[in-house]
């Protein structure tokens, strides 16, 4: 929906399901619910996520024809998509193959332009297309040094490719589309610093065309991603634009925060509560705080508890994605604060026009925190709303 600030939204990687048969089925089910509750009155956009398997077969037969008259009829319209997952995203083991396959081969490529195809097809001609996507890599499949900065060349080669094809489509149907970089904690990159680090100092030159690349490839900003990394969202978001580097995309989303206390008792009472978020599906790294001010990082949520006793460790922040509407969980809490931080930004001086409510847990999340699918959609999209409008 159309705000003062941007277009919001949410992700459809909520939805299990990887064909797209079994993908538009949910669409059809559920959006024209959240759009009688959230906008009546005025188109709703959608950020679609798309598997390759369910790209492909968006582009088969009329398929592509008959979703476009259905988001005509219903009043939706696509302005964002999430490429970072490849493959299956729901009832199975992600974990780190949600970064697979990476952008050193050319099925990333490859599957990237084709959601350029797609969304050039969709969107609306009034606006800018962004196209969410990996860190490039995951650090811990790169132990060496050499090859992790072959990797990142290679990566980089394959992202100009891809800003490239950006640009034909442009040219071709007068349609901007950017390539957002979505930092993530042990992608390659996964932080403020390293991005811009990256895209100054690699893609910049690499690329040897400054109008091209600032154009087509761009930040996502999630804000549960910069928030693990305890990240002064003020201060990148300043640097950013003095660069002139562009954020694409804000992903809303929020990550665990637990204090932990000095008491042995209270701590464990905090770690057992830390330890139902433990699952097996996704992702879970924790960056954890000392009491001096340093960081320690540890790849899955697991690796973290099995060193909870750690008394040096002061705080620990999780990525797992939690309802945005919910701060406090007892003893422990959410980086809501963050959203909050982030959004006032965006109201007082709008830096980017795409803001997608990205929370895709909703079946591995606690019992306490479970609700029905659409009711939970239609109360993080209203904290959004009405965080921006008043």
């Amino acid at each position: 929906m159309k705000l003062n600030s941007g277009h919001l939204t949410f992700c459809t990687n909520i939805y299990a399901g990887e064909s797209w048969e079994a993908h538009f089925a949910v669409l059809k089910a559920s959006f024209p619910v959240l759009k009688a509750q959230l906008s009546p009155g005025s188109p709703m956009g959608i950020g679609l996520r798309l598997s390759n398997l369910a790209s492909t077969e968006l582009l088969e037969n009329d398929n592509l024809s008959v979703f476009k008259q259905w988001l005509q009829d219903e009043g939706g319209y696509v302005f964002t998509m999430n490429g970072f997952p490849y493959g299956g995203f729901h009832h199975t083991r992600v974990k780190d193959q949600v970064h697979a396959p990476d952008w050193t081969t050319d099925d990333r490529v490859n599957y990237t332009l084709r959601l350029a195809d797609i969304l050039s097809q969709l969107l609306p001609e009034d606006m800018d297309g962004g196209i969410s996507t990996s860190p490039l890599s995951y650090k811990p499949w790169f132990t060496d040094a050499e090859a992790r900065e072959n990797a990142t060349a290679t990566a980089t080669a394959n992202i100009i490719k891809v800003a490239k094809g950006l640009q034909q489509i442009q040219e071709q149907t007068g349609r901007l589309i950017h390539l957002d970089i979505e930092p993530e904690p042990d992608g390659f990159l996964e932080s403020g610093p390293e991005f811009i680090h990256w895209y100054e100092n690699v893609l910049l030159p690499a690329g040897n065309n400054e109008n091209l690349i600032k154009k087509h490839i761009n930040l996502c900003y999630d804000v549960c991603h910069f928030a693990i990394g305890y990240e002064p969202h003020t201060a990148i978001i300043s640097e950013l634009n003095d660069k002139g580097i562009k954020i694409g995309k804000i992903q809303i989303s929020a990550a665990l925060k637990a204090k932990l206390s000095a008491s042995t008792t209270e701590r464990t009472s905090i770690l057992d509560q830390l330890s139902r978020f433990d699952e097996p599906t996704y992702l879970h790294q924790v960056i954890a705080r000392k009491n001096d001010g340093t960081l320690m990082r540890y790849p899955d949520l697991a690796d973290a508890l099995a060193e909870g006793g750690d008394l040096s460790v002061e705080e620990w922040r999780a990525h797992f994605h939690v309802p945005i509407f919910v701060e406090d969980m007892g003893l422990i809490q959410s980086t809501q604060s963050d959203i909050t931080e982030v959004l006032s930004l965006q109201k007082r001086a709008p830096f980017t026009a795409h803001l997608e409510v990205e929370t895709y847990t909703w079946e591995v999340l606690p019992t306490a925190l479970k609700a029905p699918l659409n009711d939970s959609i239609i109360r993080e999209l209203a904290w959004v709303k009405t965080l921006l409008e008043y």
